[in-house]
């Protein structure tokens, strides 16, 4: 390439590194630049000195994408980073950093806890390409060769421990015989409707109309971000007026916003605390999470209700988006009737 009767060349990066398309744009790029009458070693120069680091960027991408998130994401998200990836390649320029950078911090960590790295690779990826929508980088950055550098993870996906749901009733039974306590209520509204820890501890009253036996979730609480409304069944029901009762007698009225569970009316009840009750019942492996797997195994073995009744009653979403679009039910009277008759098998009348 020549520039004012002078030939300039120019490093497009390592072969192995560098796809043949990306140094076509590379090259194009300098080639509009000598157009336009400009030196490209000294624009390379220039660019390049003025450069932000990885870490710079990195932060700066943080601060543009947290808004959209939740809390704990946010935490994890610059956790990660700060952990695994700024020791590494933080001072970096952003537009120094290649492939074998990446897979080098990864290599480490990519076996031991694969989720994890998983998302870091990810993050990276979207740090990236946030420095090039800002200008930082003349090209999209790919990383997709950087999995061919690593193992391959043959560890089969654990499950959270469940207990199988033949247990449950004689579990139920011991569970109530204890002393009343706000962990045992939380844990029992779980196992009754079959909800995610969160949504039964982060519970106000004013989601809750026990006339009707409807407990609507609002969709900031639910993981999937939509809302979601549980018929009761009347053993939840039950639970529920009691524990009012408890709350009516203490304050006169109830607020619509004070919490179900809590030991200060302030703050949620802990997810260690329920995880207690499992404990202090003898329970040593099993999770607090593992119900729902037990509700699904229940549905399919011992009911006739097709699979995407008791998906909807788990508040599951569809994977497949044309499926999704069609399916506008909620099975809100075949749910009502699953869970009645979830907490008939649970709690035996005699």
């Amino acid at each position: 390439m020549q520039h004012k009767g002078k030939r300039r060349e120019f490093g497009l990066g390592p072969a192995h590194d560098v796809p043949l398309a990306e140094a076509r744009c590379q090259a194009m790029e300098l080639r509009k630049m000598v157009r336009a009458g400009l030196d490209p070693v000294v624009e390379r120069g220039l660019r390049r000195v003025n450069l932000p680091t990885f870490e710079t960027v990195a932060r700066e991408c943080y601060e543009s994408l947290r808004g959209g998130w939740k809390d704990q994401r946010c935490v994890s998200w610059l956790s990660s980073m700060q952990r695994y990836v700024f020791p590494a390649i933080g001072k970096k320029r952003v537009d120094a950093i290649v492939s074998s950078d990446v897979l080098a911090l990864l290599a480490p960590i990519w076996l031991k806890i694969p989720d994890t790295a998983k998302r870091i690779l990810r993050r990276i990826g979207i740090i990236l390409d946030y420095a090039h929508i800002k200008g930082l980088l003349p090209n999209e950055v790919s990383l997709r060769s950087v999995t061919r550098g690593l193992p391959r993870n043959t560890k089969h996906r654990t499950h959270r421990a469940a207990m199988p749901y033949a247990e449950i009733p004689a579990f139920l039974i011991k569970l109530r015989s204890q002393e009343i306590t706000v962990a045992r209520d939380t844990l029992q509204l779980i196992i009754l409707t079959a909800v995610r820890s969160n949504e039964a501890r982060c519970a106000t009253w004013g989601e809750f109309d026990l006339d009707a036996a409807v407990w609507s979730i609002p969709a900031k609480r639910m993981k999937m971000k939509l809302p979601h409304i549980i018929p009761l069944s009347p053993p939840a029901v039950a639970l529920l007026r009691r524990v009012r009762a408890e709350h009516e007698a203490l304050d006169g009225v109830v607020r619509a916003d004070r919490l179900l569970f809590s030991y200060d009316e302030k703050t949620p009840i802990s997810t260690t605390s329920v995880l207690g009750a499992l404990r202090n019942a003898d329970i040593m492996t099993l999770t607090v999470h593992g119900f729902r797997s037990s509700f699904t195994d229940w549905t399919a073995e011992r009911t006739d209700y097709p699979k995407e009744v008791a998906d909807k009653a788990l508040a599951h979403c569809v994977p497949d988006e044309v499926e999704a679009a069609y399916r506008r039910t909620d099975f809100f009277e075949k749910r009502r009737a699953l869970m009645n008759e979830w907490a008939a098998y649970l709690l035996p009348q005699p």
